[in-house]
Parts: structure tokens; C-alpha cells; sequence
């Protein structure tokens, strides 16, 4: 059987790398509009066209597809932050939950997730789940991309030779558009404290959070840290947790590590019987934080191997 896929803002940076992971396949017929791609008609006409469309677009834009989509069968993905903390939508990280593959398999709207929420919850949610760290804890995340991900202004600075700088902190007015998908999916009442910066390479991302173990009401090991990401992630197949033996060998962290893939690694470091630990997430923010986990959802709503056209 072939499923009929319709990329809305395939000329972006996420929907070319959508794009380049769906091409191939034969389970899947790309709809291409070409030159007719900013024609509304033709947008409407293939939004309702599709057994599933892929929204790569500004908020904006994609609630103004969304709000075009009439054909009840049709299911969506949407890339961007509008529908991320939204009734009726499903947030699309398959593995933040034991049931979460099944909800978005049985999803019509389903929210991609944001590359930087990506490592946080990934980190954060089965924490507050053990109840180590109490969901009304102030948290702090601090958190690396490589350019790609600010799109296609900041790629063309950073990538003209001259002038990008080799480090920028950025979300200084701390009032990022992740924070409250960050907040929710993870489980926390209050709201984080994100610190974003880019650097000067183009994919890649570290998210870390550092943890005062001694002022957490249980003061847990990182042993108990760690083996709270093990139970939640055990025998999944994108998302794996680092042992404590690699980590304390460990002398640094390189953000381009997991790049090309749909991998997103954990690791807990801190000394045993420490009082400290830092949390850091290891992802390709054009893939498990965003292309990869476009494509691993489509599979899941089409009721495919989730890891067909991924590794």
C-alpha cells in the first residue's frame, strides 16, 4: 500500500531534510507543488489531498494550513510551536511515556516536538515521574545548537565567512517559545529557566541540567538518577542512557555526535556519593529534534515500523 505525503513548507530547512528521508521510499508518494508551492489553491487542494501532511511553516502559517485541512482523513504533523501544548493535539515524542507510541498511533493531530524540549524531557519527565525531583522545583536548563536550527537567516550568517560570532547566548529576556512545552511535557509545575546559545557549526545539540543533589528533598545518587533513565527507556531503539562507567571516562562531549541520526543519548555525570550531577542530552537537532522525529511519527500514524527511513 502506498500512503500519499504532502510536505507544507518542504523548501525549508526542516522539510529538505523531511523531504530527503521520504523521497526514496516506495511505501510513499511525495506530493511536490514546485513553483506552485506559495499558491493557496494549490496548497488547499494537496492539504486535503494527502493521507498524511507534514507542516514545516512559521505558527502562523501553520494554523492558517491547519484551519484549511476540510478532509476528515487526513492526518497532520505540525513542525512548529502552535499546537505543541494545545488541546486535541498529541505531543509527538514517542518515547516520553509507555503509552505514548500508542497515542500518536491513534492520532489525527499530532505536535512534532521542539529540538531543545527534546533533551530536556527526555531528561526531566522521568525524574519527576520518580519523584526525585518535585515537580515544583525551579529548574535550570542550559542548552547548545549548532546555526541550523535559527533557519534560514541565521545559516546564511553564519555561513557567509565573516562576521558570525563563535558563540551567542540568545532568549536573554528569558521568555522562550519552548519553555512552556518544556514546562508541561516534563511533568513541572513551575517554569523552567532556559539559557539557549548557538554555535558557529551547523548541527548538533548539547542540552544539560545541573542538579544541587543535596537541596532535592530525597538528596538522590546519581545512581538513582541514572537508573530512572535506564527503567524509563529501556529497550527502546532511539533513545538510549549512557552507563556511569562511560560517563566518569568521559573528558568532554561532543554536540555533532549523534548528527545524521534519529538517536538521542542521556548521560549523568557527577562524582559517586557527590552532592552534584550534571543531566546532558545528546540529539541532532535537525533529527531526533526535528526531521527524525517527523518521519518516526509519520510511520507510527501510518501504522508502520516506527524506524523505517531512520537510523
Amino acid at each position: 500500500m502506498t500512503h500519499t505525503i504532502f510536505i507544507d513548507g518542504e523548501a525549508g530547512t526542516t522539510g529538505l531534510e523531511i523531504r530527503e528521508r521520504l523521497e526514496a521510499r516506495p511505501d510513499l508518494d511525495l506530493l511536490l507543488l514546485g513553483d506552485r508551492r506559495r499558491d493557496p489553491e494549490a496548497r488547499r487542494e494537496a492539504l486535503n489531498a494527502a493521507d498524511a501532511v507534514i507542516l514545516c511553516l512559521p505558527d502562523d502559517v501553520a494554523r492558517e494550513a491547519v484551519a484549511m485541512i476540510e478532509n476528515p482523513s487526513v492526518k497532520v504533523i505540525d513542525a512548529s510551536t502552535a499546537y505543541r501544548v494545545a488541546p486535541g493535539w498529541t505531543y509527538g515524542f514517542a518515547e516520553m511515556d509507555a503509552s505514548q507510541h500508542e497515542r500518536i498511533a491513534g492520532a489525527r493531530f499530532v505536535s512534532n516536538p521542539g529540538c531543545y524540549p527534546t533533551g530536556f524531557i527526555g531528561l526531566m519527565r522521568p525524574l519527576v515521574k520518580a519523584g526525585l525531583v518535585p515537580a515544583d522545583w525551579p529548574v535550570s536548563v542550559n542548552a547548545v545548537s549548532g546555526y541550523s536550527g535559527g533557519g534560514k537567516a541565521m545559516i546564511a550568517e553564519f555561513e557567509a565567512g565573516e562576521g558570525a560570532p563563535p558563540y551567542r547566548a540568545y532568549g536573554l529576556s528569558l521568555r522562550h517559545k519552548h519553555v512552556p512545552e518544556m514546562t508541561q511535557h516534563s511533568g513541572l509545575s513551575r517554569p523552567v529557566l532556559f539559557t539557549p546559545a548557538v554555535g558557529h557549526y551547523r548541527q548538533g545539540m548539547l542540552v544539560e541540567i545541573p542538579l544541587h543533589l543535596g537541596a532535592l528533598p530525597e538528596t538522590p545518587s546519581i545512581e538513582r538518577l541514572h537508573g530512572a533513565l535506564v527503567e524509563a527507556y529501556d529497550g527502546l531503539r532511539f533513545v538510549e542512557v549512557a552507563d556511569i562507567e562511560e560517563t566518569e571516562a568521559m573528558t568532554g562531549l561532543d554536540p555533532e555526535g549523534l548528527n545524521g541520526t534519529n538517536r538521542l543519548r542521556l548521560h549523568v555525570f557527577g562524582d559517586r556519593g557527590g552532592d552534584q550531577a550534571r543531566l546532558v542530552a545528546l540529539l541532532d537537532n535537525l533529527g531526533k529534534g526535528a526531521s527524525g522525529a517527523a518521519v518516526q511519527n509519520l510511520n507510527i500514524m501510518l501504522g508502520l515500523d516506527e524506524a523505517i527511513g531512520l537510523s
